[in-house]
């Protein structure tokens, strides 16, 4: 799958400089430089229509990256929240640990096993 979407991610950028080429070819080639125009009877129309679909096809590829930003934004700050969850439960289980080495009380051994047990039960989400 990924793979795929890597692929078609490049349909855009490659489309747009397909039509760029295209428009300049239309726009200042003519028959006497290449044959080929010959079978376009307007060339200077198609140019146009090429440059509406080179803004179409811009306009799209910017939208894609917009959203491929965004993402990669939004994956940063959630590995921001994951590794500080992580720190304020580590946190938590050391001073429970040294409150309970310090002074091995009953309270202080019930809450060593209370963030034991908090961190056997999220111990896949602090990963």
């Amino acid at each position: 799958m990924n793979r795929w979407v890597n692929f078609l991610s490049l349909v855009p950028g490659t489309t747009l400089t397909i039509l760029v080429i295209s428009i300049a070819f239309l726009r200042f080639y003519d028959e006497s430089d290449f044959q080929v125009l010959g079978q376009f009877a307007s060339p200077r129309l198609w140019s146009n229509r090429l440059t509406l679909a080179a803004i179409l096809v811009a306009l799209v590829n910017f939208g894609l990256e917009w959203n491929d930003r965004n993402r990669d934004t939004d994956r940063r700050i959630k590995a921001k929240e994951q590794a500080a969850r992580r720190t304020r439960v580590e946190t938590e289980r050391d001073f429970a640990l040294l409150s309970y080495l310090s002074d091995p009380s009953e309270s202080n051994r019930l809450k060593l096993t209370q963030v034991l047990s908090l961190l056997d039960e999220y111990k896949d989400t602090l990963v």
